[in-house]
């Protein structure tokens, strides 16, 4: 069956080829195309070969109608299908085979050399792709004869994976480290996007110290004021300062003299006024 589903595919056309009908061989030596009456063919028409699967067949066909002279079917080459004779490359011996089992051996033989050659390269290059064929299908043979191997999980079988640095636990994901610059880490920025200042703190403002103001004088008051607002800072709506004690307040000694100097009587003086 599978025979009848193959192929016939066509190898080689010649469309001269001269057949003689050949003397028995009288002995082991091999096939001289002298013996034959070259000048006097028995018959003449179209070579044409062909294959079905692994075998070849050398058909003689009718030039016009292509109807069929003889057949011989090759299953090797070099065979007993297939001869060369010893004494020109232009001639060969092959056997051919009728439908009920007959065989006779008949001489061709071709004008041109190149056909004969040609003739030779085709039975040639296919049974050499025949090989080619039967070494792979045992090799794939015994590639399936071989034992195979269980690569499957056994039932309960489970495997561990470790990718990177990232490592899993059971029924918790692994928490991602963000690293900043210096290898520290950095906190997430607050939901909205918005970050808020905190306002100064009491003690920062506790730890600058405010000079008193200074009293007007009599003389260059308007000198005295334009000094003391560039000399006063700012003023802040945070709550005052605790009161520092006398004894580290340097700015306090120096108010108490200067307030002093207003209450005390007039020394004498040993300038002359005029």
């Amino acid at each position: 069956m599978a025979a009848e589903l193959e192929y016939e595919s066509v190898l080689c056309v010649k469309p001269d080829v001269s057949v003689y009908r050949i003397p028995p061989r009288a002995s082991n030596r091999g096939y001289r195309a002298s013996d034959w009456k070259l000048d006097q063919p028995d018959w003449t028409g179209r070579l044409r070969i062909t294959s079905k699967g692994k075998i070849a067949y050398i058909k003689l066909e009718d030039k016009v109608s292509g109807e069929l002279f003889a057949q011989a079917p090759v299953e090797q080459y070099p065979g007993i299908a297939v001869e060369t004779v010893t004494d020109s490359s232009r001639y060969f011996v092959i056997r051919i085979q009728d439908g009920t089992g007959r065989s006779a051996f008949i001489g061709i033989g071709f004008t041109d050399r190149g056909d004969a050659f040609d003739f030779n390269v085709s039975l040639q290059d296919h049974f050499k792709w025949v090989k080619q064929e039967t070494e792979i299908s045992k090799e794939s043979q015994e590639m399936d004869n071989r034992p195979k191997l269980d690569l499957g999980f056994k039932e309960g079988q489970t495997i561990k994976l470790s990718i990177g640095n990232i490592t899993t636990k059971k029924g918790g994901a692994s928490k991602p480290r963000t690293a900043g610059t210096g290898g520290l880490s950095l906190l997430p920025p607050p939901p909205g996007g918005k970050v808020t200042i905190p306002p100064p703190s009491s003690v920062a403002i506790s730890n600058h110290v405010t000079p008193p103001p200074i009293p007007k004088s009599n003389h260059g008051g308007s000198d005295a004021d334009i000094l003391l607002d560039f000399d006063s800072p700012a003023p802040v709506t945070t709550p005052a300062p605790a009161p520092v004690s006398a004894s580290n307040d340097l700015w306090g000694d120096f108010s108490t003299a200067s307030s002093s100097v207003p209450n005390q009587a007039p020394q004498p003086s040993n300038w002359v006024q005029f």
